[in-house]
């Protein structure tokens, strides 16, 4: 997966567990696509302090997938979901749904 679709995935499901400064930052770099030095100047520290962050938020999120698997569980049924959709018969799509059901 591109990183960057990866950790906007990231931060969709575990963003709320950042605090605001962090959200803050971390939203301008990954989703505003601002530079290092722009954060800096906006939130008032330095080019570094904004780039240890990001690599600590980067790592919180990175965390909390391996604890919770929340995206891994996501994208699974995800896929699922599409064999359901392309299923031939009732049948199928109920075997589908039962290795969906185990996902949870």
């Amino acid at each position: 997966m591109e990183k960057i679709v990866e950790q906007s995935l990231l931060y969709d499901f575990y963003g709320d567990l950042l605090t605001e400064h962090q959200k803050d930052i971390y939203e301008g770099y990954v989703l505003e696509n601002l530079s290092l030095a722009e954060l800096a100047e906006s939130s008032g520290i330095s080019r570094q302090g904004v780039h240890d962050l990001i690599k600590r938020v980067e790592n919180a999120l990175q965390d909390y997938e391996k604890k919770l698997h929340l995206v891994e569980k996501f994208l699974n049924i995800k896929e699922e979901v599409q064999k359901i959709r392309k299923s031939d018969s009732l049948e199928q799509a109920q075997t589908i749904a039962e290795e969906i059901l185990d996902i949870l």
